[in-house]
């Protein structure tokens, strides 16, 4: 699968690192893809990355997310994929850029065409790419495309997420739940003193 993803940060890295493990073809998107080194996968202007590919990842900071896919503009997203793993909150973790809101809900809102997949954002990427890593936990999407979904359930499923771990949790206005989640999960770093961990839903 060809993917592009929206960003050259650490979260980025990660994810390319492990898709292309699994055999998927990275391009990363940037705004300044001449001063980015070597990072394993091509650099291209944000628009060219979003060319060609099959998904589209948005891996950037979610204050300024919007912004950046609205640089692109919509048509270059229409029919296509957008996993969006990005959160809302500050840089201390303790405010909302949306708190009514999401920034999943805002970019499907900017993309009508595109099919926006929220997920990965309950953890930290190192947690989300490696879940053996920890005894078994959970991992979840939001989406109003049910083969979206799909498409997004078997990349998680290249990271080793099984299928009983994947909790849809339904439509793009229930990415609110996971999102406004980064407030507890900035206390619990501070509390435990590691990002390793993650939550685990049980019946």
């Amino acid at each position: 699968m060809q993917i592009g993803i929206l960003g050259t940060g650490n979260v980025a890295q990660t994810l390319a690192g492990r898709w292309l493990a699994a055999g998927h073809k990275i391009t990363y998107g940037s705004r300044d893809p001449m001063g980015k080194g070597d990072l394993g996968a091509p650099v291209a202007p944000l628009a060219a990355a979003v060319e060609n590919t099959d998904v589209v990842v948005n891996a950037t900071p979610g204050p300024a997310s919007l912004e950046i896919v609205e640089r692109v503009g919509a048509p270059a997203f229409a029919a296509k994929v957008l996993v969006d793993v990005a959160n809302q909150a500050s840089p201390s973790f303790d405010e909302l850029v949306y708190p009514n809101s999401s920034v999943a809900e805002k970019l499907q809102a900017a993309l009508p065409e595109a099919k926006v997949v929220k997920t990965m954002n309950t953890a930290a990427m190192t947690v989300m790419t490696e879940p053996g890593s920890l005894p078994p936990s959970t991992v979840f999407l939001s989406g109003d495309d049910a083969d979206a979904k799909a498409t997004v359930t078997s990349l998680l499923e290249d990271f080793g997420w099984p299928g009983e771990s994947i909790v849809d949790l339904g439509g793009i206005a229930s990415a609110r739940g996971p999102e406004h989640f980064v407030l507890l999960f900035g206390a619990l770093m501070r509390s435990l003193g590691t990002p390793k961990f993650n939550i685990r839903i049980v019946t």
